[in-house]
């Protein structure tokens, strides 16, 4: 079975937004065995819209289109569909309803004539009920293909496809089972990554596929496989899995969609009683974003400290200003000290230091750009590293924050 996605929005051509729709729908539709052919992003304009839905007809069963729902002039696709389909619109109801509690209950104001629009559907739709928002969805079908619409806002669209599109795609469709798992690892390049299992990947079955998902200072490896008995298909990928795990078992942190690296310095840091600070200097906050992004991280976190100027090292984190002065600010001396005085500083039992040149020039300094250190201090000792991670600044500062939480999780998981 094959879906075809397609977003409206001149703002997503502009670059104005960045379509993370697109992402979330098409990771949704693979768990329920649905195969997306292409993702086309289109202007709000009604010859690109219909001549998207033609083409989309030819070659998808599906068809979902976010966007272009919305109260203003601009927003023509409920239009579009209906001169798609040889169709009119005619009021919803319930949807009506829907938008006046809206209005009433959390605005305390009536809705305009354009937010009544919003009621009108093409006939032959099936309405697709909208909890978060005033434009409803709508299912609506043309030479055996199905084409749902939907808001563009992420959150209504995201309610609308697990609650309403997903159910009823599931229940209408029948569809092979596609079972992927994905092993995330730290510290190793994919090409090295990929000679330690050369003979592993050369004995693959042909219907399971492994892929090479790099990123900054990170490599996941997902394995695939399609098929019709569910059961059968994710016990051979589960197998192969487990030894591919255990080849990678020096790098290998955990499965994605299980676990990710913040999680688990999470849990040791908890299984041992350890609290959590932070000296971020050019990585600027990067590390607590991530660690903060885990429900629970209060529970070990103490708090962070962001000393970008050098001053502010010595006055606020206690640094001795005669090590500067004789190391630099960018050096080992440095950040070791940046991560003794953290804990200090917070009275925690475990703290992280970074001190860099992210760039893009290197000012007055000796170290060249990407010349990053971090130190990380445990109760037993504190460690620290000196990396170059080039250029350019986002570079930098992603390959700093990723090496940091490898360093981490490696010291904490010591016995």
């Amino acid at each position: 079975m094959l879906a075809e996605i397609i977003t409206i929005g001149d703002e997503i051509l502009i670059g104005q937004i960045v379509d993370t729709n697109s992402a979330f729908i098409s990771k949704e539709l693979n768990k329920i065995g649905v195969q997306v052919y292409q993702i086309t992003s289109i202007q709000d304009d009604r010859e690109h819209i219909l001549q998207a839905l033609e083409d989309a007809k030819k070659h998808a069963d599906l068809v979902l289109v976010t966007g272009g729902l919305g109260p203003t002039k601009d927003d023509i696709t409920k239009h579009t569909f209906c001169e798609f389909l040889d169709d009119v619109l005619v009021e919803d109801k319930q949807t009506l309803q829907h938008i006046h509690t809206i209005f009433s209950t959390y605005l305390q104001k009536d809705p305009l004539p354009a937010n009544l629009e919003q009621a009108m559907v093409p006939s032959t739709a099936i309405v697709l009920r909208n909890a978060h928002g005033t434009a409803p969805g709508m299912w609506m079908e043309k030479d055996e293909t199905v084409f749902v619409s939907m808001p563009g806002v992420p959150y209504e669209m995201k309610h609308l496809l697990t609650k309403e599109v997903l159910p009823r795609v599931m229940s209408e469709f029948n569809r092979p089972h596609i079972y992927h798992k994905t092993l995330l690892t730290y510290g190793l390049g994919e090409s090295s990554i990929a000679e330690r299992i050369e003979k592993f990947e050369n004995e693959l079955p042909a219907d399971i596929k492994l892929a090479y998902l790099p990123s900054l200072g990170r490599v996941r490896l997902r394995l695939s496989i399609k098929g019709n008995n569910e059961s059968e298909i994710r016990n051979r990928l589960d197998e192969k899995m487990a030894q591919l795990s255990e080849m990678l078992q020096d790098i290998a942190v955990g499965f994605e969609d299980e676990t990710t690296i913040q999680e688990r310095i999470g849990a040791i840091l908890v299984k041992k009683g350890y609290s959590l600070s932070l000296a971020e200097s050019c990585t600027g906050g990067a590390i607590a974003r991530e660690i903060t992004s885990i429900a629970g991280s209060s529970s070990y976190f103490i708090g962070s400290i962001t000393p970008y100027e050098t001053q502010q090292k010595v006055k606020i984190l206690g640094v001795d200003a005669g090590l500067i002065e004789k190391y630099t600010v960018v050096s080992a001396q440095v950040a070791e000290a940046m991560a003794n005085c953290c804990v200090k500083l917070f009275h925690s039992d475990v703290a992280v230091a970074t001190t860099g040149i992210a760039g893009p020039t290197k000012g007055d300094a000796i170290a060249e750009v990407g010349t990053v250190y971090i130190a990380i201090a445990t109760p037993e000792h504190t460690i620290v590293k000196e990396f170059n991670f080039g250029k350019p600044r986002e570079r930098v500062i992603s390959k700093a924050t990723n090496k940091a939480f490898e360093m981490l999780l490696k010291e904490i998981s010591k016995n």
